[in-house]
């Protein structure tokens, strides 16, 4: 493998990640900067904690309302609206201490991930 791909999976912790947060920063769904906000955020808050987790910042996820979304695999959990106080609940109750924010949730899809073989 090429150095500088080995490189780039050390730098966003492909091997020792637990989970991967996408975050849709709009531009349909939300404001660009509220979209930025939230992801910096998120970066800011993950790095803090030390969670095992890659992230990723997606332009549209389609949905076109209601966001920032964010999807958490390998979950498949997807949260609407969310705000750096939303995270920081999310963060704590779900990323880490396992119990996903109900009230919050609008739609689980684990793509399969939770079938055993």
């Amino acid at each position: 493998m090429k150095k500088d791909i080995a490189a780039g999976l050390e730098k966003a912790g492909v091997a020792h990640a637990e989970r991967h947060l996408f975050l849709c920063l709009g531009p349909d769904c939300c404001d660009d900067s509220e979209g930025e906000r939230v992801w910096d955020y998120v970066k800011k808050r993950v790095r803090e904690t030390g969670l095992k987790a890659m992230r990723t910042k997606a332009g549209c996820f389609r949905i076109c309302a209601g966001g920032p979304w964010l999807v958490v695999y390998p979950e498949g959990t997807w949260y609407g609206e969310v705000t750096p106080k939303r995270f920081e609940r999310i963060l704590e109750e779900h990323l880490l201490g396992g119990k996903p924010v109900e009230e919050w949730l609008v739609a689980r899809n684990d793509l399969g991930c939770s079938q055993t073989g």
